[in-house]
């Protein structure tokens, strides 16, 4: 009984029958009929003129959206455990070019209006110190919290007050829509560019970059090819984009996963370190009790030295999601 990321679940059948369906002959790169009907399907989906570029990785999305807006010599406010922080391998310093990430604190692995204005407001507007440029959140945040649109909004608020973009990682960004229950263009709120994943819920090997501002995309599309991320049979990944939007299949996917997040969440009590806002559990227990878990069958990460992380995904079975409560609950 796996719990241990969303990464590891199956891909969705209707994934494999669009790139069955996709497999024709066509134009290749995004020349093709669904890489170019992209566009229309996202502003739709958000309710404004949007740009969607298909990327294989969520690193790749996060960093080519960041590239966009930060030059070399800038910095961009993220969290102090955010994925572009702590997961990325260096990533964003590659490709934006030595650009640095200037680290912001907040409950929840969230940032607000007063941790961002306490890393950037010390920093001297001269040529000895490195100018932020842009500022990125994780919408569901690394600790499993979803941003509420008014606190989306605040952030627009600073980033325009100061001249930053504002990007949103959207790794889990269908948990966090499904949490909050909200449309797509409130959950998003006013960002610039949203990193929109799917390989966690259900995707196998695209996700989506989303520019609600033209020029940005203009930009991504020189810096994706020389990134290397502009496939030749491009069709397959907006294939895979084309079959979680239908029918909101990537909203379905993020209640399924929610729901089973919420199961088990039932019997952690107090042992529950975050509250659960979307498809991740961080739950205190010594390591005999970790090792009393996996003795019946359940494999999850340690989080550190007396905690466990805990991920469900869109066909986390039923069962599952209770026996690991009712193991909780048993500790």
């Amino acid at each position: 009984m796996k719990f241990l990321s969303d990464n590891a679940a199956s891909v969705h059948p209707a994934i494999w029958d669009a790139m069955r369906a996709a497999d024709t002959p066509d134009s290749p790169y995004d020349g093709d009929d669904l890489s170019a009907s992209l566009d229309e399907k996202m502003s739709s989906l958000f309710g404004r003129e949007s740009k969607c570029l298909w990327v294989a990785t969520g690193t790749a999305a996060n960093c080519l959206a960041l590239a966009t807006m930060v030059q070399p010599h800038g910095g961009v406010v993220c969290h102090r455990e955010a994925h572009i922080e702590m997961d990325e391998g260096g990533a964003p310093g590659f490709y934006l070019h030595g650009a640095k990430l200037l680290l912001a604190e907040g409950e929840g692995a969230k940032i607000d209006r007063t941790s961002v204005l306490e890393v950037i407001d010390p920093i001297r507007d001269d040529v000895h110190q490195v100018q932020p440029h842009a500022i990125s959140i994780t919408q569901a945040s690394e600790y499993g919290r979803s941003y509420r649109p008014d606190e989306v909004a605040s952030l627009r608020a600073v980033a325009d007050e100061r001249g930053l973009g504002l990007h949103m990682d959207g790794a889990r960004f269908a948990n966090a829509a499904a949490f909050l229950d909200l449309p797509a263009g409130e959950v998003a709120g006013p960002v610039d560019a949203l990193s929109f994943g799917f390989v966690k819920n259900g995707g196998m090997s695209a996700e989506a970059i989303v520019f609600f501002d033209p020029a940005l995309a203009d930009v991504a599309l020189y810096r994706r090819k020389r990134a290397g991320h502009l496939q030749s049979k491009g069709r397959f990944l907006a294939a895979q984009i084309h079959a979680m939007l239908d029918g909101d299949l990537w909203l379905s996917n993020g209640r399924a996963a929610n729901a089973a997040a919420a199961e088990i969440a039932t019997a952690c009590g107090e042992r529950l370190m975050h509250a659960v806002e979307a498809n991740e559990l961080f739950v205190r227990c010594t390591p005999a009790e970790r090792e009393a878990l996996r003795t019946r069958g359940f494999e999850f990460y340690d989080w550190g030295a007396d905690a466990a992380r805990f991920v469900t995904a869109w066909n986390t079975r039923e069962e599952d999601a209770r026996a690991l409560a009712k193991a909780i609950a048993d500790l």
